[in-house]
């Protein structure tokens, strides 16, 4: 009998599994499949916790609901009457100490459309003519691994790209922007901009694929994005699932692997699964002729905020959904989500929940490291009532941590992730590394990385 061994139950994790279940029902194959997470819980990055009136995302909030795998996937767990859409609203980008909205006619920023461009309130008269060379700048030099902030700004101008562009796409993917592959974060404008001749023209000319039903980009679920984790491993029946249980090393047997677990006994294995941080990965292996691969990879921080008040969410800018700090902006805050008003699943009573993140991008963020709870929480307060004008005490809070756990996809990042990938695959036949610290931060690029892994495994099976 065959062994599988998954290390780490993240969405990544449990997606492999999953299909790794899936297949050996179908083929009626005789093979062993573990499940091991060091936390009392899975779900790795996804936690809801549920506080009297509020449900609060300790991790990722939300789904995109474009991705193409996301939808079929729910239907197969049978969750579609689970689903939630967040709430349409505009977003703003915080600068010169007031709220300027963000054009709705746009992706992260970009717009798709030359009214939204005429529009933002972001931008200047000289900007808007710059970004204007979109429509009759060819690309002669760009490919999907260079720099998505170069690219941008070669097209659509500096101040475009670095004041309403910026502070968006940079938020999402966690790091600078002339620091991200275009193949990692929005590769499709690069193939807008060579098939249209105009990044602003494809966005246009695709607009559809943007924009679901009733403008819902995003999606969660009634009782928060835990009820997904919750029905994966309720599915895994033919798994034996080990929780609280962390793995200290991983070394090479008569014809397979031996793992050794942190309570002293161990599992000897033919297949492992690593979808665990990349610094996890690379201590459980332990070889020397990994590390420059590994140490290659870089991860970013990042502190979240929670605050609810027994004060109504109506408070709020009319038809707002939360905002992103510019340059320009006094607060110490990178962005702030109107939950309540975005997610009304999240308060039962409309109560204000908002949530606000501080990233290692910021300056400020080495000093914040060494506050304690309470104190973060005083320098979110400080941050509400300075942008939105609210105080008062907050009758939850829900503080979270995320130090070098937030993975950062750099120009290099898929030059390194092919390079180890080779290596491993030389050195530790079926031995896959897997999640978001190599191939999609997002929740559905790891239930699609998820899936491959278990494709890759089951075609040796």
């Amino acid at each position: 009998m065959k062994t599988v061994v998954v290390v780490g139950g993240g969405i990544t994790g449990l997606s492999t599994m999953y299909y790794l279940q899936k297949t050996v029902k179908a083929r009626n194959l005789s093979v062993r499949l573990i499940l091991i997470e060091g936390n009392e819980e899975l779900g790795g990055k996804i936690r809801t916790v549920h506080n009297g009136p509020f449900k609060i995302e300790a991790g990722a909030d939300s789904i995109v609901a474009r991705k193409q795998n996301i939808k079929p996937f729910i239907k197969e767990l049978s969750l579609e009457d689970q689903v939630v859409y967040n709430a349409t609203g505009k977003s703003f980008i915080h600068t010169d100490g007031m709220l300027k909205g963000i054009p709705e006619d746009a992706l992260f920023g970009i717009p798709m459309s030359l009214e939204s461009l005429a529009k933002s309130d972001l931008v200047s008269a000289q900007g808007k003519v710059d970004a204007l060379k979109d429509f009759y700048t060819k690309n002669e030099t760009f490919t999907k691994n260079d720099s998505i902030g170069l690219f941008l700004e070669s097209f659509l101008g500096k101040e475009l790209v670095q004041k309403q562009i910026s502070p968006v796409l940079s938020g999402v993917y966690s790091g600078k922007l002339n620091e991200l592959t275009i193949a990692k974060t929005l590769p499709e404008m690069l193939d807008y901009k060579n098939e249209y001749g105009s990044i602003i023209r494809g966005l246009s000319e695709n607009k559809q694929k943007y924009q679901s039903k009733g403008n819902k980009k995003f999606l969660s679920f009634k009782n928060g994005l835990s009820t997904l984790v919750d029905r994966i491993e309720e599915s895994l029946d033919l798994v034996e699932i080990l929780k609280g249980v962390s793995v200290d090393k991983i070394g090479i047997g008569d014809g397979g692997y031996i793992i050794s677990l942190a309570n002293g006994e161990t599992l000897e294995t033919d297949f492992i699964v690593l979808s665990t941080p990349h610094t996890v990965a690379q201590k459980l292996l332990g070889n020397r002729e990994l590390d420059e691969d590994f140490d290659g990879l870089i991860n970013s921080s990042m502190i979240s905020v929670y605050l609810g008040f027994n004060i109504p969410d109506s408070m709020l800018p009319k038809d707002g959904t939360g905002f992103i700090a510019g340059d320009n902006s006094d607060l110490i805050c990178n962005a702030c989500t109107w939950t309540s008003r975005k997610w009304e699943h999240t308060s039962e009573n409309s109560q204000l929940l908002v949530r606000l993140f501080y990233k290692s991008s910021s300056p400020d963020y080495e000093r914040l490291r060494s506050f304690t709870n309470q104190e973060l929480i005083q320098v979110a307060l400080r941050d509400i009532k300075s942008s939105l004008s609210i105080s008062g005490n907050p009758v939850t809070s829900e503080v979270t941590k995320w130090h070098e756990n937030m993975p950062n996809y750099h120009i290099k990042h898929p030059q390194i992730v092919q390079s180890l990938e080779a290596k491993i695959s030389e050195n530790y036949p079926n031995v896959l590394l897997a999640g978001c610290s190599y191939n999609g931060v997002g929740i559905p690029d790891c239930i699609a990385d998820g899936e491959k892994k278990a494709q890759e495994i089951c075609l040796n099976l």
